[in-house]
């Protein structure tokens, strides 16, 4: 996958925000890699603020939303990992900012 196209897909997910948090997925950390195979098989690596997070279910459909104005994409999947775990030190400058974290 190249360049241009893996920036299309981290920012169409910049769109996703974390229902709890009020800032997006992308600037949260959350989101730990998305690849594309010759299919058009889209997967994107991430996790969640918490374990047994009760809104999971909803990301995981606001993802696939986002990406599906793709062309190159066929079809997403969504890997929530735990490992890594997520940690405020994963977040951007402008989510630290947003939430008040130094």
């Amino acid at each position: 996958m190249d360049q241009d196209l893996k920036d299309n897909i981290m920012g169409a997910l910049e769109q996703v925000i974390d229902p709890e948090l009020g800032i997006d997925i992308v600037n949260l950390g959350l989101v730990y890699d998305a690849d594309l195979n010759e299919e058009g098989l889209a997967t994107v690596t991430m996790t969640l603020t918490a374990m047994g997070c009760p809104l999971a279910g909803t990301i995981v459909d606001q993802v696939k939303y986002v990406l599906e104005d793709i062309p190159e994409i066929k079809e997403t999947e969504v890997n929530i990992v735990w490992n890594p775990p997520w940690s405020k030190d994963r977040m951007s400058r402008y989510a630290k900012i947003a939430l008040g974290i130094k």
